[in-house]
């Protein structure tokens, strides 16, 4: 069984691509075979695989508009076990296409379900606004992830995404569920401590265990075309996304453990 997480917020600039990228990698690190999707025309995580946008791979947009199959799209990216199918800035056109057709909701996980895949995880990289390929994703996606800091403009974004999530619930995909990640997280701050308390009193168990703290190696780690665990293993971060990993399979194995 592959199971399928999107990571996405309304706010830019939460560590969202740097949560798609650093989570696939620790997956992979776990044993798991993983396929990450950039789903963003910015292609950030297509960029921080060392991939270069322009040099004509086809994106999801390939089997959105001429039926591509997905085994043609996705791509080694020199570690083991883990896949990209990349993106470039010809993927915005795609908000364009899918909603003049019927059921497009539907599109990615139609696309998806047609071919039989290798992996044990698929983890979307969404794009940071709530539009036709986000709901694709949460659509197609059992649970989703939501990368927030704690500070008042990316909390205050919460209230769209969780509209969106009713919304995907209500119409097409009733299983879905959430959970809220802390990113960027300074304890010496005083305003992230009360604001993450705050979260955790209102959201319960909807906000993971694991937090990532701020760490300068994760900046280091885009440039350098690699995850956290492979740039700096022994970093702060990068024990923190094992740790990521370790919360979201116990999480998974839990779900499909339990009766429908």
């Amino acid at each position: 069984m592959t199971y399928f997480i999107s990571i996405t917020n309304e706010k830019g600039g939460v560590a969202k691509t740097t949560t798609a990228l650093s989570l696939g990698a620790a997956l992979v690190e776990a044993g798991k075979q993983v396929l990450l999707v950039d789903l963003d025309s910015q292609a950030n995580l297509t960029l921080a695989l060392g991939a270069d946008p322009l040099n004509g791979h086809a994106t999801i947009l390939s089997s959105v508009t001429d039926g591509s199959p997905l085994h043609q799209l996705w791509r080694e990216t020199g570690i083991p076990g883990l896949y990209l199918i990349p993106a470039n800035h010809d993927l915005g056109y795609i908000e364009r296409i899918l909603p003049a057709r019927p059921e497009y909701e539907f599109t990615l996980k139609k696309a998806f379900a047609d071919v039989p895949l290798p992996f044990d995880y698929v983890l979307f990289d969404c794009p940071p606004f709530l539009g036709a390929m986000v709901i694709n994703a949460l659509t197609a996606s059992q649970l989703l992830i939501i990368p927030t800091q704690a500070e008042y403009f990316s909390i205050y974004a919460l209230k769209n995404m969780m509209s969106l999530i009713r919304r995907v619930r209500a119409q097409t995909n009733p299983t879905l569920t959430y959970r809220l990640l802390l990113t960027m997280f300074d304890r010496r701050n005083r305003i992230h401590r009360t604001l993450s308390e705050q979260l955790r009193a209102n959201f319960g168990n909807g906000v993971l265990e694991t937090v990532i703290m701020v760490d300068t190696r994760l900046r280091e780690s885009s440039i350098a075309g690699l995850p956290i665990i492979y740039h700096a293993p022994k970093s702060r971060s990068a024990l923190q996304y094992r740790e990521l990993a370790q919360e979201i399979l116990q999480y998974v194995e839990k779900a499909i453990a339990q009766p429908a």
